[in-house]
Formats: C-alpha cells, sequence, structure tokens
C-alpha cells in the first residue's frame, strides 16, 4: 500500500516580545506624516481600547491548552466488488477522505490593528462597516489590488510549477467590495479555471496515455465544478462534480450525496465543495487560482499512477447588501488514481478519488450547517477571540493539515 504523503510540522505562532513591539510602534510613530493627528479622537480611543482588550483575551486563549476542533471526519471508501482483475482491490482501499481543517478569522490581527489605531486611527476607522479602504503600493510599484501607482494592471504571477520556498509577502490595503482583492496575494493570481494547468499526459508505470489524460481532465473538471460553478458557491448541489465519481465508488459517493443534502457535523460538504450562504454573504469579483497539478506512478503496483491537484482558491464576499468586505481562502489536495484498464476495472470517464483534504480560511467554526460562513473586520469588535493555532491561509510551502481542527488565520 502506498504510503500517506508526509506531513511537514507547522511552528506554532508566538506573540512578539515586548521589546520588538515598542520598537515596532517607535518606528511606526515615526513615519507618520506631520499632517496626521496627533491625538486620537474619542471614536479612534475607544476602538483601541477594544482592540487591546481583544488582544489580551487572545493572549489568554492562546494559552491554554489543547484545540477546538472542526466538523470533518475521514469517510471511507467504496470497497467495490469486481475492482480487482490483477492485484489486490484492498490496496487501492484506505484512501479517499474528506479532511477539514477550519481557521476562523475572529481574534486575528488584533495586534496589528492596535498598531495601525495608535498610529492612523483614521486609517483604522475607514476599516469598520461604511468606511472607505484603500490599496497601498508594494516596492515594485505594484499594488495589492493588482494596479500599479498609474492605474495599470499589474502582470499575473508565473504559474506555479514547484512547490514555493515560503509564503508569499505581505500586501497593503483594504479590500472593498469593488475591489475585494486589495491587500491579498491575490491580487496577482489568475482566475478561473484557465489556471488549473494540466501536465503533459504520457504513459506511467503501465497506464496507457490516454488514460491518463482522461483521468488529468476529469480532474480538473472536479476541481472547478466543485469550486468554482456559480450553481455550488451559491449553495447548490455539486451535480456536475457528483456525477464525475466513479460509481462504484458507492459508500464514498453516498456519503458526498447524504453531505449535500443533510450536512452533519460528521459529514460536512463544505470538505470537499465550495458553498456559501448568500442569504448573509455576497459574491463579489472572480474567484483568484493558484496551484499546480502532478503526475507520478504509483510505487505500490504496476498499473496505477496518482494524480495529484494542489490549488488554493481564493473568493471575495461582502455583507449582503452591505459594504464591508473580506476573503475565503479554500486549499484543496485531490488525488485521483488512474489505472490500466486492462488490469483493473474502472467506469470510463469517471474519477476514483484516492483523498481529499481541504483548509478552509476564514470560517467561523460553525458546525455541520453545510456552508462556509466567513467573519469580517467589525466583527473583532463584538467576538470573543478564539483559541487554535494561527496560520497563514496563503502559505502553500507546506503540506495540508491532517487534522480536524479549528484556528485563526493569520490574515484574509
Amino acid at each position: 500500500m502506498a504510503e500517506k504523503p508526509s506531513e511537514e510540522p507547522r511552528p506554532e505562532s508566538a506573540a512578539p516580545p515586548d521589546d520588538a513591539w515598542e520598537q515596532f510602534l517607535r518606528d511606526s510613530e515615526a513615519g507618520v506624516p506631520a499632517s496626521a493627528p496627533k491625538e486620537p479622537s474619542a471614536r479612534a480611543r475607544m476602538v483601541t481600547e477594544r482592540l487591546r482588550a481583544l488582544d489580551e483575551a487572545q493572549a489568554v486563549a492562546a494559552g491554554r491548552k489543547g484545540r477546538r476542533f472542526g466538523r470533518s471526519r475521514p469517510v471511507a471508501p467504496a470497497r467495490p466488488e469486481g475492482w480487482r482483475t490483477g492485484p489486490a482491490w484492498r490496496e487501492m482501499d484506505g484512501r479517499a477522505s474528506r479532511r477539514r481543517t477550519v481557521w476562523s478569522v475572529v481574534g486575528v490581527l488584533t495586534a496589528a490593528a492596535l498598531a495601525v489605531v495608535a498610529v492612523n486611527p483614521s486609517a483604522a476607522l475607514s476599516w469598520l462597516p461604511g468606511g472607505l479602504g484603500g490599496g497601498g503600493a508594494d516596492a515594485s510599484g505594484a499594488s495589492a489590488s493588482g494596479v500599479d501607482a498609474s492605474g495599470v494592471e499589474a502582470s499575473s504571477l508565473a504559474p506555479e510549477t514547484a512547490r514555493p520556498t515560503g509564503a508569499p509577502g505581505e500586501a497593503e490595503g483594504i479590500p472593498t467590495r469593488e475591489r475585494p482583492f486589495t491587500g491579498s496575494p491575490a491580487a496577482r493570481w489568475e482566475a478561473g479555471a484557465d489556471a488549473i494547468r494540466l501536465p503533459r499526459a504520457k504513459a506511467v508505470n503501465g497506464v496507457p496515455a490516454a488514460r491518463i489524460e482522461e483521468a488529468l481532465r476529469g480532474t480538473k473538471e472536479f476541481l472547478a465544478a466543485a469550486n468554482l460553478d456559480p450553481a455550488v458557491l451559491k449553495g447548490g448541489e455539486p451535480v456536475k462534480a457528483l456525477a464525475l465519481v466513479d460509481p462504484l465508488e458507492a459508500d464514498y459517493l453516498a456519503g458526498l450525496r447524504a453531505a449535500v443534502r443533510r450536512p452533519t457535523e460528521d459529514n460536512d460538504p463544505v470538505s470537499a465543495f465550495t458553498r456559501f450562504d448568500l442569504e448573509k454573504v455576497d459574491l463579489v469579483g472572480d474567484v483568484r487560482v493558484r496551484g499546480r497539478m502532478t503526475l507520478a506512478p504509483d510505487t505500490a503496483a504496476e498499473g496505477r499512477a496518482l494524480i495529484t491537484a494542489d490549488y488554493t482558491f481564493v473568493y471575495g464576499v461582502a455583507r449582503a447588501g452591505g459594504d464591508e468586505a473580506t476573503r475565503v481562502i479554500v486549499r484543496r489536495v485531490l488525488q485521483v488514481a488512474a489505472v490500466d484498464p486492462s488490469r483493473y476495472q474502472g467506469t470510463e470517464g469517471r474519477l476514483w478519488i484516492r483523498d481529499l483534504a481541504s483548509e478552509i480560511g476564514n470560517d467561523d467554526c460553525r458546525e455541520g450547517d453545510g456552508l462556509i460562513n466567513p467573519s469580517f473586520f467589525s466583527d473583532l469588535l463584538s467576538a470573543s477571540p478564539q483559541a487554535g493555532e494561527t496560520r497563514d491561509p496563503y502559505d502553500r510551502s507546506t503540506s495540508v493539515s491532517r487534522e480536524d481542527e479549528c484556528g485563526v488565520v493569520s490574515r484574509t
């Protein structure tokens, strides 16, 4: 049996030391223009005190033992009789699952927000409902909104061809309904299904090139149907995606369908499909996509190849009928088995899903509702910080978490 992908340890986040924090504030204050207000208004002081309280509460929560756990649990794949015409079919079993790590935004960025309020109250207050957010430019002159200082669209990043060596750099600016990707690395990512590129189809480990090409195309179709289909994003049933799963995976397919129709804590459809509640949020802008698809032999046996698709999808969302905007970051790692039809049985044109793991950044960790529920910056003013590990949802340099957990994101 093929081994599971290796897991890379993720360092636990730690608060900056007091001297580093004080130096940060001194440096920030030194950069304030003379025209900036010297003393914050009463409203700014109120926001500052609230954020300071949240920061202290977060520190207390971070010191607690244990973690809050998310909703999804592994779901076993089907064990179809007749799959075997070569090596034992059990070697194909035990891999397919839906694991989902949930990262909320409540309590995140509190320290950074406190610094901004202290240094520039007017800018901080512009983040609140009814305020106007601006986009900042990086050192290259290309702003996080994807537009440089002269108003010219910045070029997209080159396609990802290997695992990045680290997280993307920070970007300045606050998202708005009109420009939801301002302040996000995704401002320079490609949009839509065109960003999902296929490797060259070739014979691998006894699997004919034609079967490899069929599986590659099916993998892309599944990702698009599960994460880009407008009907699915609006909370609809993922009909196209479900139709791509091999009916020989009967138990697995039944579990997916049950999750969509009757979501539960143990079987939530957002583990596999991106869905929002349009009574609460509006989808704004396109969907930004970055990742790669790879092809490799299954070293456990002849006649099998493995396709691994690792993609991050970034969605701009705004409060339904409101101006405040934020983002949701969903990373999916999908593994599909392509087999030699002379050795293994399978349904032509359908996918045998070996594994599906997900990480969702900016979901409030509600259990079993079947939808992603993002939080907005203003929610920090009334919500309690959540305990759990802090992670950067844009960091594609590490392996996807294999834990069912709930933590916080470092940015959205």
